[in-house]
């Protein structure tokens, strides 16, 4: 795609990954991605924020071809899918320099072999006069690593935030103008991959909420040409607030656990009390992400196999102890053979969840009229904690 104008002379570049399925080697991308970069005009001085995956650089670098000089490069993050293509563009502009945080200097050496003589530091709040045209750094560390910074261009009103309020998809469209599909794109982002610094995020929202802006600009998705619709979101995702909401992660091999999980859910409707249910052995795990985002409760079921947890909820309860949703009560239901230390393990392998264990329901092969008490009893007590949310 040609590089685009946003307004003023401010144009965005970038490339849409329409095909790209896998972020990380472990994120779902049902969607794609987009690489998104910057260029900010001045007066004087000619910036551009960002660049792409060094996938895409041969696209990036034409996209430059008709841009004859630049004089400041800036990396708001160093991570290689918006800093890959940055020797590329210093070599191509050999008097440009490149700007970044204190703490992204040594990564961008460490992981591109950049010339640190070309690269010149900022401190949070510090500004870059471009003639006519000024920037302010704004440190906006741990969205999602610890080097990140946003950049607010003064006059335009425009806020470069790269990952930080962004969305995993690709599209024409350059701005977002409030579609619930870039909206459930931010959350499932949010979900995978920021939810983890939640207390981070909190701090960085209070910082921008002290900017004047009318645009959001990151490098993941469309522009937010009304950013009140993703700060809200935001500040919702990473509150303490929960929802009347039990999310039941389970996989069953030969049907026991399914009756239970099929059971148990349908007592906890009976009570007012929404489910989402994921059968591991299918499940998107971006949907499962963006499902504990506001979830109360967590509800797993596993059988045993050889004694411990089935492996597929096992990396289950690994992911979910990494990125450590803010749900405040769980539990877990399933089934054995002939012995068990499933509940034990499934404990230890969450200790980042900071919740309250409402119980085990355990059976031995299918499930009968004791376990099927349990469940109901699970499930009324899980529908009395949710009435103090």
């Amino acid at each position: 795609m040609n590089a685009r104008e946003i307004r003023n002379g401010l144009k965005m570049l970038g490339v849409q990954d329409w095909s790209r399925r896998l972020f990380d080697s472990l994120i779902p991308l049902p969607d794609g991605t987009s690489y998104n970069s910057y260029l900010i005009p001045g007066n004087k001085k000619i910036a551009l924020i960002d660049t792409v995956d060094p996938e895409f650089s041969e696209v990036f670098m034409k996209q430059l071809e008709g841009i004859p000089k630049i004089d400041y490069m800036i990396s708001l993050h160093a991570e290689q899918d918006h800093s890959g293509s940055l020797p590329l563009v210093m070599n191509k502009y050999p008097e440009a320099v490149l700007i970044c945080s204190a703490k992204a200097k040594p990564l961008l050496v460490d992981h591109l072999d950049l010339d640190p003589a070309r690269i010149q530091t900022v401190e949070d709040g510090e500004e870059l006069d471009l003639g006519g045209r000024t920037l302010r750094f704004v440190y906006t560390p741990w969205v999602h690593w610890p080097e990140t910074m946003s950049a607010l261009l003064v006059e335009d009103k425009v806020l470069y935030t790269c990952d930080f309020l962004g969305s995993h998809v690709a599209g024409t469209k350059m701005f977002a103008e409030d579609r619930p599909a870039v909206v459930e794109a931010a959350k499932r982002y949010y979900g995978e991959i920021m939810m983890p610094f939640r207390s981070a995020i909190k701090s960085n929202m209070k910082k921008v909420r002290e900017l004047d802006f009318e645009l959001v600009c990151p490098s993941h998705g469309p522009i937010w040409d009304n950013p009140e619709t993703i700060l809200s979101a935001y500040e919702d995702w990473a509150s303490d607030t929960v929802h009347n909401k039990v999310v039941i992660p389970y996989i069953s091999m030969h049907g026991s656990t399914q009756k239970m999980a099929d059971y148990l859910t349908g007592e906890l409707a009976a009570r007012g009390v929404e489910v989402e249910l994921f059968d591991l052995a299918v499940t998107d795990i971006g949907k499962l992400a963006m499902a504990l985002v506001d979830a109360a409760t967590i509800v797993i079921g596993t059988p045993t196999v050889h004694v411990g947890p089935h492996p597929i909820v096992a990396n289950a309860a690994i992911l979910a102890n990494a990125i450590k949703p803010k749900a405040r009560f769980a539990a877990v239901f399933g089934s054995y053979g002939w012995a068990t230390k499933a509940v034990e393990t499934v404990a230890s392998m969450i200790p980042n969840l900071k919740v309250e264990i409402l119980g085990a329901v355990l059976c031995k092969g299918e499930p009968d009229e004791a376990a099927y008490k349990e469940l109901k009893d699970l499930a009324e007590k899980i529908a009395e904690k949710h009435k103090d949310l």
